[in-house]
């Protein structure tokens, strides 16, 4: 996996108010995971300095704060059960806790809504994440995350 320099969505993707509490729900999760930063810090910290945060220089809509929310703290809450299923999609010789920790926020955020998230189809939710994903990395690592997220999707089809 190669990572490459943050680089700003496609502009040819106009980011909608949950494109961006997704994105902005990953960063926070790294943020957690490296940082060791708590939860309510966390939210406080996106809620203030982010709130109408700009996006490719370009002034957006805020991240829709309740999505976001929803998003850290399901998996903030719900880790347990979601590692495993991360796991369980992964190649045996890359666990979850193995793997760079961007990616596991992608990850874990994208297995969130797979599994919480009945209401939102899981074809949207796999292209969302592999967008993000493609923000961050280089190489096929969007064709990796699209297919652990596709595992991940059709395992919770079935329960």
């Amino acid at each position: 996996m190669t990572k490459k320099t943050e680089k700003p969505l496609d502009k040819k993707q106009i980011p909608n108010q949950r494109t961006l509490a997704r994105l902005s729900a990953v960063q926070a999760l790294y943020q957690m995971d490296i940082g060791h930063v708590s939860l309510e810090t966390t939210l406080k910290e996106f809620t203030s300095l982010r709130k109408g945060a700009e996006l490719e220089g370009e002034e957006s809509l805020p991240a829709d704060h309740d999505f976001f929310t929803q998003i850290v703290k399901g998996v903030t809450k719900n880790q347990l059960q979601i590692d495993p299923d991360i796991d369980g999609a992964l190649d045996d010789t890359w666990p979850v806790g193995r793997i760079d920790a961007t990616m596991r926020a992608i990850l874990r955020s994208a297995t969130f809504e797979l599994s919480s998230r009945k209401d939102i189809a899981p074809a949207i939710v796999i292209n969302e994440y592999v967008e993000i994903a493609k923000s961050f990395f280089e190489n096929d690592v969007s064709k990796m995350v699209n297919g652990v997220l596709d595992k991940i999707a059709k395992s919770h089809i079935k329960e």
